[in-house]
């Protein structure tokens, strides 16, 4: 997928959307998608100056918004939004900086009704960065896109 093709999906709009492309998405599985990370991000002037490190947040809310893309592309949840619920377990293991493409890998472990669990692990050039479960439900879409 694509970052419009990814935008018609989900809500987030710049200066939120932290999903570049889709390189993979097994139906109701796993999905793994893409983030450039560049000096310009918004967040790197005030995080750190002189010592710009994307901060763990928004590693997690990358994260959530590639479990977005794997709920959302699901039939059942077709025009509904995904909404994070909870974080468990969230593990920061390296900083992530600008030129860094961050590798967000979700694994789907449960849904039931309108809820569910994934397996999310942040890499960068193969190294673990973060790792957590997300707790997710979907509603309805409450506004057009």
């Amino acid at each position: 997928m694509t970052a419009q093709e990814v935008i018609d999906l989900i809500p987030n709009r710049y200066p939120i959307c932290y999903i570049d492309s889709v390189e993979e998405l097994e139906a109701d599985k796993r999905v793994v998608a893409k983030k450039n990370v560049t000096i310009n991000e918004r967040f790197f002037q005030g995080h750190f100056p002189g010592n710009p490190v994307m901060p763990g947040v928004l590693i997690i809310e990358a994260l959530a918004q590639a479990a977005s893309v794997l709920i959302l592309k699901s039939p059942k949840f077709y025009k509904k939004t995904a909404y994070l619920g909870a974080i468990h377990n969230a593990r920061f293991r390296k900083m992530v900086r600008p030129g860094d493409v961050l590798t967000l890998s979700i694994e789907l472990e449960k849904v039931r009704a309108n809820m569910g669990m994934v397996n999310a692990v942040a890499t960068v050039d193969g190294d673990r960065v973060c790792t957590a479960k997300l707790v997710f439900f979907v509603a309805k879409r409450e506004t057009k896109l």
